[in-house]
Protein backbone atom coordinates (compact mmCIF):
# COMPACT_ATOMS: atom_id res chain seq x y z
CA UNK A 1 0.00 0.00 0.00
CA UNK A 2 1.30 3.28 -1.09
CA UNK A 3 1.75 6.32 1.29
CA UNK A 4 2.37 10.04 1.42
CA UNK A 5 3.45 11.98 4.47
CA UNK A 6 3.97 15.33 4.82
CA UNK A 7 6.87 16.93 7.42
CA UNK A 8 4.66 17.08 10.27
CA UNK A 9 3.79 13.46 10.15
CA UNK A 10 7.07 12.29 9.26
CA UNK A 11 8.49 14.33 12.78
CA UNK A 12 6.05 12.99 14.90
CA UNK A 13 6.57 9.03 14.18
CA UNK A 14 10.30 10.18 13.89
CA UNK A 15 9.74 10.85 17.79
CA UNK A 16 9.24 6.82 18.51
CA UNK A 17 12.11 4.46 19.22
CA UNK A 18 10.40 2.30 20.93
CA UNK A 19 9.00 0.82 18.92
CA UNK A 20 10.60 2.35 15.78
CA UNK A 21 7.19 3.56 13.64
CA UNK A 22 9.86 5.15 11.29
CA UNK A 23 11.65 1.98 10.66
CA UNK A 24 7.66 0.20 10.65
CA UNK A 25 6.62 2.18 8.47
CA UNK A 26 8.97 1.91 5.67
CA UNK A 27 9.20 -1.76 6.06
CA UNK A 28 5.21 -2.25 5.95
CA UNK A 29 4.15 0.54 3.15
CA UNK A 30 5.72 2.42 -0.32
CA UNK A 31 6.17 5.73 1.86
CA UNK A 32 6.72 8.20 -0.78
CA UNK A 33 7.48 11.93 -0.14
CA UNK A 34 7.99 15.11 -2.03
CA UNK A 35 11.37 16.36 -2.52
CA UNK A 36 10.19 19.36 -0.56
CA UNK A 37 9.70 17.60 2.25
CA UNK A 38 12.66 16.01 2.57
CA UNK A 39 14.15 19.64 2.32
CA UNK A 40 11.97 21.10 5.18
CA UNK A 41 13.52 17.68 7.30
CA UNK A 42 16.67 18.63 6.59
CA UNK A 43 15.75 22.21 7.80
CA UNK A 44 14.08 20.69 10.96
CA UNK A 45 16.89 18.67 11.61
CA UNK A 46 19.51 21.09 11.61
CA UNK A 47 18.49 22.35 15.16
CA UNK A 48 19.44 20.90 18.63
CA UNK A 49 16.38 19.25 19.80
CA UNK A 50 13.87 16.19 19.95
CA UNK A 51 12.20 17.79 16.43
CA UNK A 52 15.69 17.57 14.92
CA UNK A 53 16.58 14.17 16.41
CA UNK A 54 13.10 12.94 14.99
CA UNK A 55 13.82 14.22 11.87
CA UNK A 56 17.14 12.72 11.71
CA UNK A 57 15.45 9.16 12.10
CA UNK A 58 13.67 9.79 9.30
CA UNK A 59 16.11 10.97 6.71
CA UNK A 60 17.89 7.59 8.24
CA UNK A 61 15.32 6.15 6.10
CA UNK A 62 15.64 7.71 2.63
CA UNK A 63 17.06 4.33 1.26
CA UNK A 64 13.57 2.87 1.88
CA UNK A 65 11.82 6.13 1.11
CA UNK A 66 10.85 6.98 -2.98
CA UNK A 67 10.96 10.74 -2.79
CA UNK A 68 9.17 12.48 -5.85
CA UNK A 69 9.61 15.88 -7.69
CA UNK A 70 5.79 17.64 -7.94
CA UNK A 71 5.13 20.83 -9.53
CA UNK A 72 3.56 23.03 -6.97
CA UNK A 73 0.74 25.25 -7.64
CA UNK A 74 1.40 28.44 -6.49
CA UNK A 75 -2.40 29.55 -5.79
CA UNK A 76 -2.57 26.44 -2.95
CA UNK A 77 -3.13 28.04 -0.10
CA UNK A 78 -0.90 25.47 2.28
CA UNK A 79 3.09 25.48 3.00
CA UNK A 80 5.06 24.19 0.12
CA UNK A 81 5.56 20.73 2.11
CA UNK A 82 1.75 19.77 2.74
CA UNK A 83 1.26 21.45 -0.98
CA UNK A 84 3.61 18.48 -2.82
CA UNK A 85 2.31 15.97 -0.40
CA UNK A 86 -1.07 16.66 -1.55
CA UNK A 87 0.05 16.96 -5.36
CA UNK A 88 2.23 13.79 -5.39
CA UNK A 89 -0.53 11.84 -3.22
CA UNK A 90 -3.19 12.44 -6.19
CA UNK A 91 0.00 12.14 -8.72
CA UNK A 92 0.92 8.39 -7.28
CA UNK A 93 -2.62 7.32 -6.68
CA UNK A 94 -1.25 6.86 -2.84
CA UNK A 95 -4.09 4.83 -0.71
CA UNK A 96 -2.99 7.43 2.52
CA UNK A 97 -1.88 11.14 3.08
CA UNK A 98 -0.50 11.26 6.26
CA UNK A 99 0.05 14.10 8.15
CA UNK A 100 -0.48 15.44 11.83
CA UNK A 101 -1.50 19.43 11.76
CA UNK A 102 -4.89 19.72 13.23
CA UNK A 103 -5.93 22.82 10.78
CA UNK A 104 -6.73 22.75 7.01
CA UNK A 105 -7.44 19.39 7.17
CA UNK A 106 -10.97 20.48 5.30
CA UNK A 107 -9.07 21.94 2.58
CA UNK A 108 -6.69 19.06 2.32
CA UNK A 109 -9.37 16.77 2.43
CA UNK A 110 -11.20 18.53 -0.85
CA UNK A 111 -8.03 18.55 -2.40
CA UNK A 112 -7.39 15.06 -2.69
CA UNK A 113 -8.96 13.08 -5.12
CA UNK A 114 -9.31 8.96 -4.33
CA UNK A 115 -6.71 9.18 -0.94
CA UNK A 116 -7.58 8.93 2.92
CA UNK A 117 -6.48 11.68 4.83
CA UNK A 118 -5.20 10.04 7.87
CA UNK A 119 -3.45 12.16 11.00
CA UNK A 120 -0.97 10.79 12.59
CA UNK A 121 -2.91 9.75 15.83
CA UNK A 122 -5.25 7.75 13.27
CA UNK A 123 -2.25 5.81 11.93
CA UNK A 124 -1.30 4.46 14.90
CA UNK A 125 -4.91 2.69 14.80
CA UNK A 126 -4.16 1.41 11.43
CA UNK A 127 -0.97 -0.49 12.80
CA UNK A 128 -2.99 -1.69 16.03
CA UNK A 129 -5.99 -2.92 13.18
CA UNK A 130 -2.92 -4.64 11.31
CA UNK A 131 -1.76 -6.23 14.57
CA UNK A 132 1.74 -3.82 14.07
CA UNK A 133 1.13 -2.11 17.61
CA UNK A 134 -1.02 -3.74 20.61
CA UNK A 135 -3.27 -1.12 22.44
CA UNK A 136 -1.00 -0.38 25.11
CA UNK A 137 1.87 0.58 22.07
CA UNK A 138 -0.66 2.84 20.82
CA UNK A 139 -1.81 4.42 24.10
CA UNK A 140 2.49 4.50 25.21
CA UNK A 141 3.21 6.53 21.62
CA UNK A 142 0.49 8.92 22.15
CA UNK A 143 1.54 9.95 25.00
CA UNK A 144 5.59 9.90 23.91
CA UNK A 145 4.73 11.65 20.45
CA UNK A 146 2.00 13.67 22.51
CA UNK A 147 4.62 15.57 25.06
CA UNK A 148 7.34 16.25 22.19
CA UNK A 149 4.46 17.56 19.76
CA UNK A 150 2.14 19.62 21.98
CA UNK A 151 -1.36 17.21 21.57
CA UNK A 152 -2.69 18.16 25.14
CA UNK A 153 -6.56 18.92 24.65
CA UNK A 154 -6.37 18.07 20.78
CA UNK A 155 -10.03 16.21 20.04
CA UNK A 156 -8.33 14.04 17.29
CA UNK A 157 -5.92 12.39 19.43
CA UNK A 158 -8.75 12.80 22.42
CA UNK A 159 -11.11 10.37 20.13
CA UNK A 160 -8.24 7.55 19.21
CA UNK A 161 -7.61 7.50 22.83
CA UNK A 162 -11.24 6.62 23.60
CA UNK A 163 -11.25 4.11 20.96
CA UNK A 164 -8.51 2.32 22.84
Amino acid sequence: MTIVADTSALVSLGCSTDPPIVDMLCSEYELRVPETVVTELEEVAAYDDEHAQAAQRVLNQTDDIEIGEVSLDSEFPLDDGENAAVTLANDREAKMLLRDEFDKIGLIHASLDDVKLVTTPKFLLVLEANELLSPMDVASLLNTIGEVRSWDGNSYVERVRDRL
